[in-house]
């Protein structure tokens, strides 16, 4: 017989839905780019927004990059700016980007996942 586990968060925020412009993140509703760790959710500029990225260094080790509704590449500036501070990029589409965050939450790790809005 297969046993299903709840997949608890605890005081993490998983990301719990998208769809068009919007991300619902731990029970709030963010419309636009959004960079998400464990302890809160807020709304991105994009990839050249890089200060709140490189201020992740020392509490996470990955970071997800969602290129939006198609897998895409993540910009080489922020690859080399954030292997720099230890930080490894994942890019994906920001669908699975947004699915894998919360599997690697649900698992402990220390990611954050920067997510592209999808149109």
């Amino acid at each position: 017989m297969i046993e299903l586990e709840e997949i608890r968060f605890d005081r993490a925020r998983p990301v719990e839905g998208y769809g068009p412009g919007f991300f619902r993140i731990g029970g709030a509703l963010l419309r636009g780019n959004v960079l998400v760790t464990p302890e809160a959710a807020r709304l991105w500029s994009g990839p050249e927004d890089m200060a709140p990225l490189l201020a992740l260094s020392g509490s996470v080790d990955v970071l997800l990059y969602g290129t939006g509704a198609v897998m895409g590449r993540a910009p080489a500036a922020m690859m080399s700016a954030l292997d720099a501070v230890g930080i490894s990029v994942d890019a994906m589409a920001s669908d699975a980007a947004a699915r894998t965050y919360n599997v690697l939450l649900s698992e402990g790790r220390r990611v954050a996942a920067a997510l592209l809005a999808v149109d």
